[in-house]
């Protein structure tokens, strides 16, 4: 004898002691699901990927590659060899300068490229902190979630007792 599912509005009073218009989005969406039987959608990642556009994945990769060893140690090798290429000592080897000391167009090259990834690796570091915040929502709901299932088990266990209890007599 299965006893019938109770309402998310049943769980709020009996679990919580408050009313259910009362509990904040978050916690009602939990009574409804647990009321339902219904699992937890998708878990933040899978959240963050549903919702990102074509421009947050750009980012995202131009902070990973930005972020990256092998970007600094490229990077290192290009600004010695530009150096190297335009120092007065590659004229001697026929090679001609054509950025000499104090290389105004590296500093030139390198304010643009500051300029542009700069802003690229913040809209990633907003979008991280947005993954953040629905892995902690997330967090969150699966804890209420959980904490509400031992509720009802202990009820049901002390029921059980209480049953048991009542025999014995």
């Amino acid at each position: 004898m299965r006893k019938a599912r109770r309402t998310p509005e049943q769980l709020a009073r009996q679990l919580l002691g408050r009313e259910f218009t009362e509990l904040e989005e978050e916690e009602r969406n939990v009574l409804i699901r647990v009321a339902s039987g219904t699992l937890i959608g998708l878990d933040a990642d899978e959240r963050a990927q549903h919702n990102a556009g074509r421009g947050d994945r750009i980012a995202d990769r131009v902070a990973a590659i930005g972020g990256s060893w092998a970007f600094i140690l490229t990077f290192f090798v290009v600004l010695v060899s530009w150096m190297v290429i335009n120092s007065p000592a590659s004229e001697h080897l026929g090679i001609p300068a054509f950025d000499q000391y104090p290389y105004i167009f590296l500093n030139l090259m390198l304010s643009m490229l500051a300029a542009i990834q700069a802003p690229v690796i913040m809209m990633s570091q907003n979008r991280q902190a947005k993954k953040d915040r629905i892995a902690a929502r997330h967090d969150y709901e699966v804890n209420l979630r959980t904490q509400l299932e031992i509720m009802r088990l202990a009820e049901k266990v002390d029921r059980i007792l209480d049953h048991l209890e009542i025999e014995e007599r």
